[in-house]
């Protein structure tokens, strides 16, 4: 199809039949692998197929506040996709929702593999969100208080990978705190990476 009618590479599409809002192709592959509906490695054949055909890498205008494939790569879980795009040129800084990077949400998300790679794409290490003027390294360490206990070793590592980057502890939010304001007693491994 996409040889016929190339447009079709850019053309949004809705989420579902509930959902009817449409995103660009290279995002809704993204929520396909967040949902179940075909794996990572899946969805990096099609994603490969769509940018063949002309693909906005960056799904469009790059308008602040709205993601582009590239974060919902970030934050759906979709690796392998992620890293595609990177390879294929993706905006980097650009801030998507609440003003995160990519970087800040695959750090919220503990997606090493992500983190890892952006930081060797000499991303902004120490660049705040919009909305709550926080650094990718307190979204991470947020992110591990928030999010399941059986994924803390993939938040140890995006931290561990941050600070190897250069990332400073001691930057604060727009609240004043800083990562070591999150921590409570039982946070023994986080408390050790980051001392």
């Amino acid at each position: 199809m996409l040889a016929e009618h190339p447009e079709l590479a850019n053309e949004g599409l809705p989420y579902d039949e509930v959902n009817t809002a449409k995103a660009h192709p290279l995002h809704r592959l993204c929520d396909g692998v967040m949902s179940g509906t075909y794996t990572d490695e899946q969805a990096v054949p099609m994603a490969q197929l769509f940018l063949e055909y002309g693909a906005d890498i960056n799904g469009g205008e790059l308008i602040e506040k709205n993601d582009t494939p590239l974060l919902a790569a970030s934050s759906l879980h979709a690796d392998k996709v992620a890293m595609l795009y990177i390879d294929w040129g993706a905006e980097l800084n650009h801030p998507g929702c609440h003003g995160g990077t990519a970087l800040h949400w695959a750090a919220w998300c503990g997606r090493p593999t992500v983190v890892e790679k952006l930081v060797q794409a000499h991303v902004e290490i120490n660049r705040k969100c919009i909305d709550f003027q926080a650094t990718p390294l307190f979204w991470a360490v947020h992110g591990s208080k928030e999010n399941d206990k059986k994924d803390l070793p993939n938040y140890l590592e995006c931290i561990r990978l941050l600070l190897r980057a250069g990332a400073d502890k001691y930057i604060p939010n727009g609240n004043g705190k800083t990562i070591f304001d999150l921590l409570e007693n039982d946070d023994s491994e986080l408390k050790d990476l980051l001392h």
